[in-house]
C-alpha cells in the first residue's frame, strides 16, 4: 500500500502528545531510554511503587519543552495505573496563568484535579477547606456572580451557595477559573489565602488527600499519584519583589509543594539547573531533578551516534508505516524520501528535539505536497528556522555559544540560562554524564562559523 501524504501530515502533527496506552499511538512510540543515560520513567516508578510506596515522595522531572516529557509522563501514569495506583495526571496550564503563578495556586489546582477525580467516593466533609473558599467568595462576589449560574471549563453550568455549601471541585473551579483570566482577581484572590497557605495545605492533606488515599485502599489501590505537567512552562518573570518566578516557586515555596501527603511529581523549568540557587533547590525537595536529554545525534568528539540517528529515523519512518516492523520500514524509506540521506539530513538538523523533527517534516510536507520528499526542500525549511532563530542572537551570545561548541558545557549565568531557554543549547547525556551542544541548525549559521573562526 502506498503512503496517502495527508495521513502521514496528520501522524506528524508536532502538537500531539502521544497516549502510549491507546493502540494508534502506542505504534508510533520510540523507546529512546537506551540513548538518553538511563531508564528514567523506570526510576521514577520505582521510587514509588517499590522504594516509598508508604510514604509521600515528591519527584521533580525536567527538559526542554517538546523533547517528551509529557509523552513520558502519560507512560508513568499508564504503569502507576497497572501497578494498581490512582494517577490524576493534568496539564497545570490549563489551570494556571502561566506569567503569573503563586504556590497557593498549584495547591487549589492540585485540589481541584483530585477531587474531580475522586467523584465517586464519597469522602468526609471538607469543613475546612469548604470555609476557605467560602471566605475567597465572599471577597470576590462583587466581581464574581457566585450566587447565580456559572459556566466552568470541564464542568459546566453549576451552582454555588455563598453561604459555604460549596462542592468541593466545583468551588475551586468557579473561583479559579474567573483568577485566571483576571489579573486583578489574582491579586484579590492571593492576598486573602496567602496568609493562610500552611492552612490551605493542610486542609488539603487532612480532607482530601488523606481521606482520599484510605478509600482508595480499601478498593484495592495502592495509594495516590498526581502528576503535574507543563509547570516548566512558567514564564521566566519577575515578581514585583525582583525575585525571578521560577526561583520563588520552586527554591522560596518549595516546601510547601512539597508538603502534600501523597505521591507527586512536578514539572520543573530546566533552566532552573543553571540557576544559583540549584542547591538550594536541591535541598528543598531533597531529590535531584530527572531530566530528560535530548536524543543524541553524535557524540562528544563529533561522530555520528548511530543508535540514536537508528532511532530518530524509526519515529519518522512509524508514522508513515505504523503497522511494519523496523526493518521492514528501512527496506521502504524512498517511498517517503528521495534518499536515505536526506531522512539522516532531517534527524540530524533536529538535534534529537522530537518536537522540532515532527515540525520540520510537518513543514516539509505542507511546502512539497507530494511524496517522495526532497532533500531540496528540506534545506529551504532548515533555512528558513535558521533564519529565524538568529534574528535575536547578540554578539554576546554567539560567543557564549562558540563556547559551549568547544568545552561542550555551559556555567549557570542568565546569559546561558537564556541559551537553554531559547533552545539555541541542547543537553545530551552519555556514560559520562551531562554534555551540551550547540542547536545543529544554528552550528551552520554564518554568525557563529564567523564567531567560531575568531575564536580559534
Amino acid at each position: 500500500m502506498t503512503v496517502n501524504i495527508q495521513k502521514l501530515y496528520k501522524a506528524c502533527n508536532p502538537s500531539k502528545t502521544l497516549t502510549v496506552d491507546q493502540p494508534e499511538d502506542c505504534k508510533y512510540y520510540i523507546d529512546f531510554s537506551s540513548v538518553r543515560g538511563g531508564k528514567i520513567i523506570e526510576e521514577l516508578k520505582d521510587n514509588i511503587t517499590f522504594f516509598s510506596m508508604d510514604e509521600p515522595t515528591c519527584e521533580l522531572f525536567t527538559g526542554h519543552i517538546g523533547c517528551g516529557k509529557s509523552t513520558e509522563l502519560l507512560r508513568l501514569k499508564a504503569e502507576l495505573e497497572e501497578a494498581d495506583f490512582h494517577v490524576v495526571y493534568f496539564e497545570s496550564s490549563q489551570d494556571l496563568e502561566m506569567g503569573d503563578v503563586d504556590v497557593g495556586d498549584i495547591l487549589l489546582a492540585i485540589a481541584r484535579r483530585v477531587s474531580e477525580s475522586l467523584d465517586k467516593i464519597k469522602l468526609g466533609e471538607p469543613k475546612g477547606f469548604k470555609k476557605l473558599l467560602a471566605g475567597a467568595a465572599k471577597l470576590l462576589l462583587t466581581e464574581i456572580e457566585l450566587s447565580g449560574r456559572v459556566g466552568v471549563p470541564g464542568i459546566g453550568e453549576v451552582g454555588v451557595d455563598t453561604e459555604g455549601a460549596v462542592s468541593l471541585a466545583v468551588g475551586i473551579g468557579e473561583i479559579t477559573a474567573k483568577a485566571k483570566d483576571s489579573p486583578d482577581l489574582r491579586s484579590r484572590l492571593r492576598q486573602y489565602l496567602e496568609p493562610q497557605t500552611n492552612r490551605l495545605l493542610e486542609v488539603i492533606n487532612q480532607e482530601l488527600l488523606e481521606p482520599a488515599i484510605a478509600n482508595l485502599q480499601k478498593l484495592g489501590k495502592q495509594g495516590l499519584v498526581v502528576i503535574v505537567d507543563n509547570l516548566d512552562r512558567v514564564d521566566a518573570s519577575q515578581k514585583p519583589w525582583g525575585r525571578d518566578q521560577p526561583e520563588y516557586l520552586f527554591v522560596d515555596r518549595g516546601a510547601q509543594l512539597k508538603g502534600l501527603h501523597c505521591h507527586v511529581v512536578y514539572t520543573m523549568p530546566l533552566a532552573l539547573r543553571f540557576s544559583n540557587d540549584y542547591s538550594a533547590l536541591t535541598q528543598r525537595f531533597v531529590v535531584d531533578p530527572k531530566v530528560l536529554p535530548m536524543v543524541p545525534v553524535k557524540l562528544r568528539d563529533g561522530t555520528p551516534h548511530e543508535q540514536g540517528m537508528a532511532l530518530l529515523r524509526q519515529m519518522v519512518l512509524a508514522r508513515a508505516f505504523p503497522n511494519l516492523e523496523p526493518v521492514e520500514r528501512l527496506a521502504r524509506v524512498k517511498e517517503v524520501f528521495d534518499s536515505p540521506d536526506t531522512l539522516d539530513r532531517l534527524c540530524y538538523a533536529s538535534g534529537g528535539h522530537v518536537r522540532n523533527l515532527l515540525r520540520f517534516l510537518s513543514t516539509w510536507i505542507k511546502k512539497e505536497r507530494r511524496l517522495p520528499l526532497s532533500q531540496g526542500m528540506l534545506e529551504n525549511v532548515i533555512r528558513d528556522r535558521r533564519n529565524e532563530l538568529t534574528l535575536p542572537i547578540s554578539d554576546d551570545e554567539w560567543e557564549l555559544l562558540c563556547h559551549v561548541a568547544k568545552h561542550k558545557k555551559v556555567v549557570g549565568d542568565e546569559g546561558y540560562q537564556l541559551l537553554i531557554r531559547s533552545m539555541f543549547v541542547y543537553e545530551y547525556r552519555d556514560q559520562d554524564g551531562s554534555w551540551f551542544d550547540v542547536n545543529p541548525i544554528l552550528a551552520e549559521a554564518e554568525g557563529f562559523k564567523s564567531c567560531l573562526a575568531y575564536t580559534a
